[in-house]
């Protein structure tokens, strides 16, 4: 099934009206995101014969060169919050109407998930000749997702021509979808005499798009680290291991006053993240 486009130039400026993106069924029955006044239509074998064999011939003539969503950094969704996220796409060819994204993750364009571009907002200029870029925006919705779909998604790209065939490239770059993380720190007890123990706790939690609520991000690495009071940067004490529920504990020896805070490296399905730092005075 696919999401048929219709690209129409008002005042010499190209506005998207509905763009051709891949539909796809994801195991939950769930597709492509229909939330900006996409058509979905069920094109007959024959017409898709017809329609792939007038892309090919165009694809001698139109080539799709690059496409940029979020300017390239990953996107990072909060555990309930519709996010919007920007997009640039290159194509060249004579008779070139213009171009725009989807974004898609699964095992292929058929059978995965994705989103399409809004409607609003879009835009396509003319570099040269040959050649146009055009810019919009793409939301995604946590909602909607799976929390095992946090990975390195494919942006695809239809290109429009003015005979109206499309030329779709499934995978022309890569983004990565990621889950947004939290971490928090505390020293105490507060203050504290010189050379006596102290205890650092925090907590690492990263959104959970199926519950909508944050959930602890276990045994997970996590850097303790300490900043002398007038010093300008920090340094690593030690690292610790966040427990089952992604709390983090240790102790340390107090010396003198500073800000103790934990720092989170990442990983491919959770951003980097450093707690807020807590300043320890010692008497």
């Amino acid at each position: 099934m696919r999401i048929r486009a219709t690209v129409a130039a008002v005042s010499g400026a190209l506005a998207l009206s509905a763009l051709a993106v891949p539909t796809a069924q994801a195991d939950d029955s769930r597709s492509w995101s229909a939330d900006h006044g996409f058509t979905v239509l069920q094109p007959a074998q024959g017409d898709q014969a017809k329609r792939a064999s007038g892309a090919t011939a165009k694809a001698a003539k139109v080539k799709i060169t690059s496409a940029v969503v979020n300017g390239g950094k990953p996107i990072v969704l909060a555990a309930n919050a519709k996010k919007t996220v920007s997009f640039s796409t290159t194509a060249t060819g004579s008779g070139l109407v213009g171009s725009a994204p989807f974004i898609w993750v699964g095992k292929s364009v058929n059978s995965g998930f994705g989103f399409g571009p809004n409607e609003k907002g879009f835009t396509c200029k003319g570099v040269n000749a040959t050649t146009t870029t055009c810019k919009g925006t793409i939301t995604l919705n946590p909602a909607k997702l799976k929390n095992a779909q946090a990975a390195n998604w494919h942006v695809g790209v239809v290109a429009v021509p003015e005979s109206g065939e499309e030329i779709q490239k499934d995978s022309v770059s890569r983004v990565k979808v990621q889950r947004l993380s939290k971490l928090t720190a505390n020293a105490s007890p507060e203050p504290v005499k010189k050379g006596k123990t102290i205890t650092v706790t925090g907590k690492l939690t990263r959104a959970n798009w199926e519950t909508k609520k944050y959930a602890g991000y276990a045994a997970q690495p996590v850097k303790l680290q300490f900043k002398k009071k007038g010093a300008k940067s920090y340094t690593t004490v030690k690292t610790v291991k966040t427990s089952s529920t992604g709390t983090l504990k240790t102790t340390v020896k107090a010396s003198v006053d500073g800000h103790w805070r934990y720092s989170f490296a990442g990983t491919a399905s959770t951003p980097a993240v450093t707690s807020g730092a807590d300043f320890l005075d010692v008497k």
